[in-house]
């Protein structure tokens, strides 16, 4: 009978809806008490009494999973980015994993298209001043007027762009691979170097994974270069951007504002200056809230979970009500 560690935090709230599924099975699950996610030291708690887990952004790190082999087989990643994962130690110890790729493409894309209308159009801010009593006209702009540019031209990227173009805006792109001629001649979006991207965009969406070209990426020297007002949206992964750096570019007034869904810590720090800051959009990792997206994400999970201990899975539409 095989056990395994469930902790994937969207998941973890309505376990009581999968046990029939598991049960099916005859899958044992570990139950830990999960704050958005399992640390290294917390799953060690675990090592050795678990044939596969079910994880949100947990830290698999080579230690981890040294100590978890031989028994562990597989790990289902609840979502799409598996950089919590060490992916080469798991090729060296035959530990699968498993992700649901593109799994919120749209809402995310929805996110920074918010984010982009809200600082063009400062709905916030003037909600905010109509609620003090004020009734200030404060100057907004267009989306047609302004450029958005693009990091990471992938399946986010795609749809952010689609969207930005929609509205008129100029759209710049910069990727480490090539991409494909066809989406490039759809929508028209201009590939460019990082450096002419971070000079001309007034928006700036980082939609790149984390991995090590684009660990603080945006740092001291990159926002230096930056188009004075511009506006950094981050959807993506938190330490693709250098907190500290980022703070002093907003501070100084050279960064017009930022809008962040991710953080290098995770919940954000309650002495953070972000938090004390009126130019800057926060939430609290949730661009992916949909749904739809959700459900689909839940069961593709536990089917990645199933194949990777070598159970079964055609079982599982009878479950998906």
């Amino acid at each position: 009978m095989p056990t395994v560690l469930f902790s994937a935090p969207y998941m973890l709230p309505f376990v009581e809806r999968f046990r029939p599924v598991f049960a099916h099975y005859g899958i044992d699950l570990i139950l830990p008490e999960v704050h958005e996610r399992l640390e290294a030291n917390d799953i060690l708690k675990y090592a050795g009494q678990f044939d596969g887990a079910l994880c949100g952004d947990d830290r698999y790190t080579a230690e981890v999973l040294e100590a978890c082999a031989p028994r562990l087989k597989v790990i289902s990643k609840w979502g799409t980015g598996v950089d919590s994962i060490d992916a080469q130690a798991c090729a060296r110890l035959g530990i699968k994993i498993g992700r649901t790729p593109n799994a919120f493409t749209l809402p995310v894309a929805d996110t920074v298209m918010g984010y982009i209308l809200a600082f063009a159009r400062r709905q916030p801010w003037m909600d905010k001043a109509m609620k003090s009593g004020l009734w200030d006209k404060i100057p907004g702009k267009a989306l047609h007027e302004l450029t958005l540019g693009v990091i990471g031209v992938g399946a986010i990227g795609k749809a952010v762009t689609r969207r930005a173009r929609a509205f008129g805006m100029t759209v710049l792109g910069n990727d480490i691979v090539e991409i494909d001629h066809v989406f490039i001649a759809e929508t028209g979006i201009q590939m460019t170097t990082l450096e002419n991207l971070l000079q001309t965009s007034d928006f700036i969406s980082l939609n790149c994974d984390l991995n090590p070209t684009s660990w603080h990426l945006i740092n001291a020297q990159t926002l230096a270069r930056v188009k004075p007002g511009a506006v950094l949206i981050n959807t993506a992964r938190g330490p693709i951007v250098d907190e500290p750096a980022l703070i002093s570019a907003l501070q100084s007034g050279h960064l017009g504002g930022a809008a962040l869904d991710v953080f290098e810590v995770e919940p954000l720090p309650l002495d953070s200056p972000l938090l004390q800051m009126d130019n800057v959009l926060l939430a609290p990792h949730n661009a992916n809230s949909s749904p739809a997206a959700w459900e689909r994400v839940h069961w593709n999970t536990i089917k990645n979970l199933l194949d990777g201990l070598g159970l079964d899975s055609a079982d599982l539409t009878q479950f998906q009500v």
